[in-house]
């Protein structure tokens, strides 16, 4: 006998559905309770099941072998249009199941007992259910077993659903703060060609260089999956927005040992370089352009060293100046290395300018 449909259906289709969990592999989470409540309830068979619109599907199983079978000879469809905890003692004395096939023969499921699995609006989703070849009965520690094993099934679910929506909503806030980026970025830009003053223009493409960071960080926060992000990703994908600061010719190199570090401290690295490149575009190369600017990071016992080379010309008296400098560029370079307990060296090269950060990091 084929179970009728629930009288709230399509509400119950689409609470399952949302769940995103049908034709999903296989999880060990589910499986250990589906081992356990077999266990626990002395019955070879258990199951985390879930009724779909004209199937029963197995998220875990112990006992048939199967993922799925027609809901024509579902047991659980018929125990969803009930109440929470259904126990049915000898299948073949309940009208609903004596002429299902799964039920009778030498070895067809006499026994069923299950918890219902509710969502979150009270829709009834699918059981955890054990099933046995014998009429029986549970004990009631064995039904206390089931049933909260089967809310750990739909705690398990609603977790999976909550992470699902949090991953939406972090998705729809990163395309917003994307778009904010970019639009603030055009807008400089535009102001930033239009302007006859020279002083202004270099300010508003200074502005403009640490947005590429602000937005190279947040690009590759989103791609990583914690809090910690790696230096030479983040800083390959910094390049990209700084390159055309630079003329063609100047060769623009990384090259750096992997480390995974926190946000805060990969944020300060990230406006170091910037500073320094923006430096090295207005001061740091030779009258024609030509050079190279290099950012290459070691680690050194228990610290990482990240330096800043450019190839250009630069004498003792343009140290000098930069070493006692108290523009803007240079004041962010001091605060964002006291902020992440960094080292800060400005030297001489053998050509050019090099600017040496170390600051300790657990390998």
């Amino acid at each position: 006998m084929k179970a009728a449909q629930h009288p709230d259906q399509a509400r119950r289709l689409a609470a399952l559905h949302e769940l995103d969990i049908l034709d999903t592999e296989t999880e060990v989470e589910f499986d250990e309770i589906a081992r356990l409540v077999a266990a626990i309830c002395d019955a070879p068979v258990g199951v985390v099941n879930l009724i779909d619109a004209d199937r029963q599907w197995f998220k875990a199983e112990t006992g048939l072998g199967v993922r799925s079978t027609p809901l024509e000879t579902s047991l659980c469809s018929h125990v969803i249009l009930e109440k929470d905890f259904v126990e049915i003692p000898d299948t073949l004395s309940d009208p609903r199941m004596q002429d299902n096939p799964l039920c009778q023969g030498e070895n067809g499921f006499r026994f069923y007992a299950g918890a219902v699995l509710n969502s979150e609006d009270g829709l009834p989703v699918g059981t955890l259910c054990v099933l046995d070849t014998k009429p029986r009965q549970l004990s009631a520690l064995q039904r206390q077993a089931v049933e909260t094993l089967g809310r750990q099934v739909m705690r398990l679910f609603d977790l999976r659903l909550a992470l699902k929506r949090q991953q939406l909503l972090a998705r729809e806030v990163d395309h917003r703060v994307k778009n904010s980026l970019a639009m603030t970025a055009a807008i400089v830009n535009l102001h930033a060609r239009s302007s006859g003053n020279p002083e202004v223009k270099v300010a508003l493409e200074t502005v403009q260089s640490r947005l590429a960071a602000i937005a190279a960080l947040h690009e590759e926060l989103h791609q990583t999956s914690g809090s910690r992000v790696e230096l030479s990703a983040f800083l390959g994908r910094l390049r990209e927005y700084l390159r055309p600061l630079l003329p063609d010719d100047v060769r623009f190199e990384l090259e750096l040992d992997a480390v995974a570090l926190p946000s805060d401290i990969v944020s300060n690295v990230g406006l170091i370089v910037n500073e320094f490149i923006a430096n090295t575009a207005k001061y740091g190369l030779d009258s024609r352009g030509e050079g190279a600017v290099s950012i290459t990071g070691r680690h050194g016992h228990d610290r990482y060293i990240v330096t800043s080379r450019n190839l250009g010309r630069v004498d003792e008296a343009a140290l000098q100046s930069i070493q006692a400098s108290s523009g803007l560029g240079s004041k962010i370079i001091a605060s964002c290395a006291k902020t992440i307990g960094a080292t800060c060296e400005w030297r001489l090269g053998d050509p050019g300018l090099v600017l040496e950060i170390g600051f300790p990091v657990s390998r």
